[in-house]
């Protein structure tokens, strides 16, 4: 029976995420794990080129399929009980995560 070690979870301080947009949330859950508590996540590009705060009919076509993942990140980011979140408008925006629990 293959057992999984569980040897790198809460034993980081801190990560920094800009990688697959599509799949940021997929990060999150596993970075939740592996951060300890009090630790930091950094997410790079939450407000996408400022497109998260267009309507649809402004954002170019190549846009818009990673603006709903954005826009569905922050959201769930915003609901998530185990952090603390603050956005900041540096760049394309980033997100800074504190985990609680």
């Amino acid at each position: 029976m293959f057992v999984m070690q569980k040897v790198n979870e809460g034993g980081f301080d801190f990560a920094f995420v800009d990688a697959d947009k599509l799949n940021y949330w997929n990060y999150h859950e596993r970075l939740i794990r592996l951060i300890k508590v009090g630790g930091i996540i950094v997410y790079d590009n939450t407000l996408w080129g400022g497109s998260v705060a267009e309507p649809d009919s402004s954002t170019p076509e190549w846009r818009i399929e990673v603006k709903k993942a954005t826009l569905e990140l922050n959201k769930k980011l915003s609901a998530d009980q185990r952090v603390q979140i603050s956005q900041a408008a540096l760049g394309d925006g980033i997100t800074i995560c504190r985990r609680l629990y």
